[in-house]
């Protein structure tokens, strides 16, 4: 049996809570062409892996505004499958790139790059600033604001944020009650999942499993209200709706089972947030950009990443399908 005195995996503090550290590069991409970093094409890159919900984020809004010719993709793959311990690389396997900008075999070494005194975590997302030479952000929540509102001038018209008035990612008359929501959400589910499924005591895991799915509960009720429907917000996608995706289409496939998360599953339990999921996920429409969500959606991924992450050699074949049709 694991000892007492220390946790099972690399992710929860002694008294096997999971404490996210905050972000440590804060800076932010600005459409003034006279700011520290000014909106530019080709000026940066996006280093992600796509079993990482907040790095998803950030791709997914990348897909949704258009922003693939103008904002680089580097897909990082997981060294922990190769045993080297030493996170996120460079593989070069198949859907996953060498580094294309330094010849580096690990993110950390990017990170040094940019901050040779650097001891924190090597995250992703990092948004890089290839002209600088220096992370710009890898807060995921200030990415995406950047994404979707400094690069409209290099966008056709369509596509531009300033153009979509009340149906934009975050209308003026609705940012309240989206900064409310994305405060909660946040809190008990996006992060509420990997406290329940990092914890390493009863205590730990109890202590975040049962507001999870009482936040679960609030959604659908708040799904349940025609005002608040086919998405969180009425008929128009917006930001909340993009930071809580990340997180629901991976429940069934891998939270559901490897982290735990199991008192209910979305398909079966949560009716009206399942069908806001599959609405979402199987739109390939114009409002989606051709399929934002789905295309940046990678199920094996998850079920693979998180099996990983615990240290646990089984990887979970069910549910299936990944996600019920429309």
């Amino acid at each position: 049996m694991p000892s007492n005195d220390k946790p099972t995996h690399t992710f929860s503090d002694i008294d096997g809570q999971f404490r996210r550290k905050p972000s440590a590069f804060r800076s932010f991409i600005s459409a003034d062409p006279n700011s520290p970093f000014p909106a530019e094409k080709d000026r940066y890159a996006l280093y992600i892996h796509r079993g990482c919900p907040w790095a998803h984020r950030t791709n997914l809004v990348r897909s949704l505004k258009g922003l693939e010719d103008i904002i680089q993709l580097i897909v990082l793959d997981d060294s922990r499958l190769s045993g080297d311990g030493k996170g996120w690389c460079f593989s070069g396997k198949p859907g996953f790139e060498k580094d294309p900008l330094y010849g580096f075999t690990h993110l950390s070494e990017l990170y040094k790059k940019a901050e040779p005194e650097y001891e924190g975590r090597f995250l992703v997302p990092a948004l890089w600033d290839k002209k600088k030479e220096t992370i710009v952000s890898n807060e995921s929540s200030e990415i995406i604001r950047m994404f979707y509102t400094e690069f409209d001038a290099l966008l056709p018209e369509h596509l531009r944020e300033s153009t979509k008035g009340e149906a934009g990612l975050f209308p003026s008359h609705l940012r309240s009650d989206i900064e409310a929501m994305n405060e909660w959400v946040y809190a008990t589910i996006n992060n509420g999942v990997y406290k329940t499924g990092f914890a390493t005591s009863q205590d730990a895991y109890n202590d975040h499993l049962y507001p999870l799915f009482a936040s679960l509960d609030r959604l659908e009720e708040h799904l349940s209200q025609p005002s608040h429907q086919p998405y969180l917000f009425g008929v128009h996608i917006t930001e909340a709706d993009i930071r809580l995706y990340t997180t629901i289409v991976r429940f069934d496939v891998a939270y559901f089972t490897l982290f735990k998360c199991n008192l209910k599953m979305i398909r079966y339990e949560y009716p009206k947030l399942d069908a806001w999921l599959r609405r979402l996920y199987w739109d390939e429409s114009e409002r989606t950009n051709g399929g934002a969500f789905k295309n940046t959606t990678f199920f094996d991924e998850y079920r693979i990443g998180y099996a990983n992450a615990l240290k646990t050699p089984v990887v979970p074949a069910g549910p299936v399908p990944n996600i019920l049709p429309l």
